[in-house]
């Protein structure tokens, strides 16, 4: 019999095609455990995307092999429960990475030009007519600044670090990072303590797993320690965020500016104040969201659940 591929969600007709040939694939169209209790029970393989996978999920599942996560960082999987049961958890690192790469550079774009403001005062009618446009938007305080000639601060040296660091240089920005792991920086980037990152970035861009070390990483006091008119970028996880915190800052001027793509949960409550400060520019996890990238996270994740399950019979091993 062939193995039995679970995906909670579908993946990029690449992928699917190639677990195709290697498995029985079944697609649960649903992430939460109660709904996958069903399916988990005869599975050889889990293929996740951004939803959790539990203690609890691997138990109930006798038979599985492996656990795919579509997309970067496996801290939504409970690797510990995986390593008891004997779960090899494989991903897709640096599949993403340009993808991301290119939004954060999009997101400090938009905040450093204040668009989202802009763009929403010229629906409104906001701009008077008898007056040029360019000096209504100075008028109206939506002048925005340049990247060139400023400091972006990484914290974090990873693939999607390394890309958006490479993109800053282009742009002329001088690109300083942190990242504990990292003895060599990447080729222009000048590596520096966080407390040195936080009080010399005018952009600070974030890039680490959510841990217990990263959780609450950006909280009041690491704010406070920032630029008065830094910019802020999480295309990372929403725990290393302290978001009350961010939110104190932008209202009382603190911070100039946040661009958040990552949630928790996701997706976000419609109330949730982040989607409607004016300073903020807040996206539905969209930073990997190309063609690109998903059709090269479908195929990592597909070869690296198949390197772990028997070949159908009449395969090459």
């Amino acid at each position: 019999m062939p193995p039995t591929i679970l995906l909670t969600e579908p993946i990029a007709a690449a992928g699917l095609a190639l677990l195709r040939a290697g498995g029985d694939v079944h697609i649960a169209h649903a992430t939460d455990p109660a709904t996958l209790a069903g399916p988990l029970a005869t599975a050889d393989a889990l293929v996740v995307r951004s939803s959790p996978v539990t203690a609890a999920m691997l138990e109930a599942a006798p038979r599985l092999r492996v656990v795919g996560r579509h997309g970067a960082g496996l801290d939504g999987i409970d690797l510990a429960a995986a390593e008891r049961l004997g779960i090899t958890v494989v991903g897709t690192p640096g599949a993403n990475a340009e993808s991301v790469a290119e939004f954060v550079i999009l997101a400090a774009l938009t905040l450093a030009r204040q668009t989202p403001a802009a763009v929403a005062a010229l629906a409104r009618g906001d701009f008077p007519a008898g007056r040029s446009l360019p000096s209504a938007v100075v008028a109206a305080g939506l002048t925005g600044t340049m990247l060139a000639g400023r400091t972006l601060g990484l914290v974090g040296l990873g693939a999607i670090g390394r890309g958006v660091a490479a993109r800053a240089q282009g742009l002329g920005m001088t690109v300083v990072g942190y990242d504990v792991a990292v003895t060599t920086p990447p080729a222009g980037v000048r590596l520096v303590g966080l407390d040195e990152l936080l009080r010399t970035a005018d952009v600070v861009s974030l890039h680490v797993p959510q841990t217990p070390q990263t959780t609450g990483l950006v909280d009041a006091a690491a704010l406070a320690r920032m630029r008065p008119d830094a910019l802020l970028v999480n295309t990372a996880r929403a725990g290393v965020v302290d978001r009350t915190a961010v939110l104190a800052a932008l209202d009382t001027g603190r911070l100039r500016g946040y661009a958040v793509d990552v949630y928790a949960p996701e997706p976000p409550d419609p109330g949730e104040p982040l989607l409607h400060h004016p300073r903020v520019f807040a996206t539905p996890h969209l930073a990997a969201m190309t063609h690109d990238a998903l059709d090269a996270m479908a195929v990592a994740v597909a070869r690296g659940v198949l390197a772990h399950l028997p070949a159908p019979e009449g395969t090459a091993p």
